[in-house]
């Protein structure tokens, strides 16, 4: 389980850990799809076909092999493949992407989460550790978070244990005086616990604990983490 006395600070994953990521970023794509049907008709016929942006965003991955971490370079890079395709500016693509950027921090957080990080944050630092692109300083949480830590930042995705150091070179302290809170089971779970972290699997979907290592304390929801860190 976990030690809270050893506990003297908290990440936290972003995406599907404070708040669902398909709804999220199927607003995004909205958001994207019609900004380039007024700025930029002709790219936005194009990418309305979904095998069209599926085989863009497979060249981009393929032609930047060394950014597979950095999720706004590939969106950026990948609007501005559909921009050439389409014969439309392609200095429209920084344009574009800050409409979907926006648009992809407006998360919709799930229930009872904002009321738990403040609780939380009142007694521990926070800190955002994510794969993905969000800024978690545009989102409804960003008041209780203390610094973010992201895989574009650091150049190297979780599970990778340099990700997790940063995190606690954040904080100014130890690994092992660093609680890691996320949903993944290897990227989170796994990886944190690598570099010494205390753990906490956010098991929403009710998985299986595939790994060869002790299931950590799994919780059904973010929310439940103050019964076992507040009195």
């Amino acid at each position: 389980m976990i030690d809270p006395t050893q506990i003297h600070a908290i990440t936290f994953d972003l995406d599907d850990t404070l708040w669902p990521i398909a709804p999220t970023i199927a607003h995004a794509d909205q958001v994207l799809a019609e900004w380039l049907a007024t700025h930029a008709p002709q790219t936005a016929r194009l990418s309305a076909n979904l095998e069209v942006r599926r085989e863009i965003r497979a060249l981009i991955d393929a032609r930047h092999p060394e950014r597979s971490h950095d999720l706004s370079f590939l969106r950026l890079a990948s609007i501005r493949e559909s921009l050439r395709r389409a014969g439309e500016a392609e200095h429209l693509a920084e344009a574009a992407f800050d409409a979907f950027f926006a648009a992809r921090n407006q998360v919709f957080v799930f229930d009872g989460v904002v009321q738990a990080l403040s609780r939380l944050a009142a007694r521990y630092p926070l800190v955002a550790v994510s794969n993905g692109n969000a800024d978690v300083f545009r989102t409804p949480v960003g008041p209780y978070f203390q610094a973010s830590v992201s895989a574009r930042d650091c150049g190297v995705a979780k599970p990778d244990p340099r990700i997790f150091e940063a995190a606690a070179r954040q904080l100014g302290l130890p690994p092992q005086a660093v609680l890691h809170v996320g949903d993944d089971a290897l990227a989170d779970a796994v990886g944190a616990r690598g570099v010494g972290m205390q753990t906490v699997w956010v098991n929403t979907h009710a998985r299986d604990w595939t790994h060869d290592s002790p299931q950590p304390l799994t919780l059904s929801e973010v929310t439940q983490l103050c019964d076992y860190l507040l009195p």
